[in-house]
């Protein structure tokens, strides 16, 4: 799956990602967006090597829904550009997120959701569709190549977690 075809890219002085992901969350609930929607977070600088933000993407398979989103958006006084920053989002809007919740095997969250790929740092192969993942409700895949891939690691008991912990302590929250 690649990300949809139209896409808008909203620019902010954000320079957090959970107030990043709050932003989103907050724009895509005024927006009514359909549930085959994405929204993403991307890490950009402007191009004078300016200080790094946080800035945002939505995108769908409908154009008629991004340009709605567009004029709703620069509406009310965002910034909005043509397309996403860039092709490795990190989504935290996309089909299937809200039931990601408690613990569930690798192929429960693959079929549950748009996330086609678990890749576990620092093993070679993919994990068993069997192993269980503790999602701590908080699942933050990135598109890679086209594909929306969750980056876990091992935890105990044979389990994984998604490599993004949901609250990261303040020395590491802004890389």
């Amino acid at each position: 799956m690649n990300p949809p075809p139209y896409a808008i890219g909203i620019d902010t002085s954000v320079t957090r990602l959970h107030e990043a992901d709050q932003l989103l969350r907050d724009l895509a609930a005024g927006l009514a967006l359909p549930p085959d929607a994405f929204g993403c977070t991307h890490l950009v600088r402007d191009a004078d090597g300016g200080r790094p933000r946080v800035a945002l993407s939505l995108a769908a398979g409908s154009e008629a829904v991004i340009e709605s989103a567009r004029g709703r958006l620069t509406g009310q006084g965002h910034q909005v550009k043509d397309g996403a920053w860039d092709g490795a989002g990190r989504a935290v809007l996309y089909p299937g997120a809200d039931g990601l919740t408690g613990t569930l095997t690798v192929a429960e969250l693959v079929s549950g959701s748009a996330i086609e790929r678990v890749r576990v740092l620092g093993a070679p192969d993919g994990p068993d569709p069997a192993t269980r993942v503790v999602t701590r409700d908080f699942v933050r895949p990135q598109w890679r190549d086209g594909e929306l891939v969750l980056a876990a690691m091992p935890a105990v008991g044979g389990t994984l977690v998604p490599f993004e912990v949901p609250d990261p302590t303040p020395c590491c929250a802004d890389h």
